[in-house]
């Protein structure tokens, strides 16, 4: 696969499943044994189901979550994106009660692919700030 097809490829996950809910594209575009790094969990989640947990947790948390691309930079097999996530958290996130407040936070990708699949992504977002806009931390005011 070009650069291009893995920076396509890298586009479809996030229209279809971040904001489409389609988690049926996750088992197309990723590898059986992806391994999926959020920032803060001290393990890796693994597979199509891990990917899909972490996507569903977000769905379910924020029901309007929308990601808008703002950058994909592809060389070879790596993508590296910078994204914006937008919401309304009206569901349980982590455990917590809904707060009803709007977020937005910036989310970085950093992308590896083998033969087209999606074989590791690790996800980086200021979660300090995120929590803080929901109510959950304090703001230090």
């Amino acid at each position: 696969m070009t650069a291009a097809q893995n920076k396509e490829n890298f586009r479809r996950f996030l229209t279809e499943a971040a904001n489409g809910g389609n988690l049926a594209v996750i088992d197309e575009l990723f590898d059986p044994e992806v391994r999926y790094y959020v920032v803060g969990s001290t393990e890796p989640m693994s597979g199509f189901d891990g990917v899909k947990g972490v996507v569903s947790g977000f769905r379910v948390a924020f029901p309007d979550l929308h990601v808008t691309i703002e950058e994909v930079i592809a060389e070879g097999d790596t993508v590296a994106a910078r994204v914006t996530a937008r919401g309304t958290n009206t569901g349980e996130l982590m455990g917590a009660t809904p707060s009803g407040r709007r977020a937005e936070w910036a989310v970085n990708h950093y992308s590896h692919f083998k033969d087209g699949k999606l074989v590791e992504d690790r996800v980086n977002f200021d979660q300090l700030g995120f929590l803080q806009q929901l109510g959950m931390m304090p703001t230090g005011k």
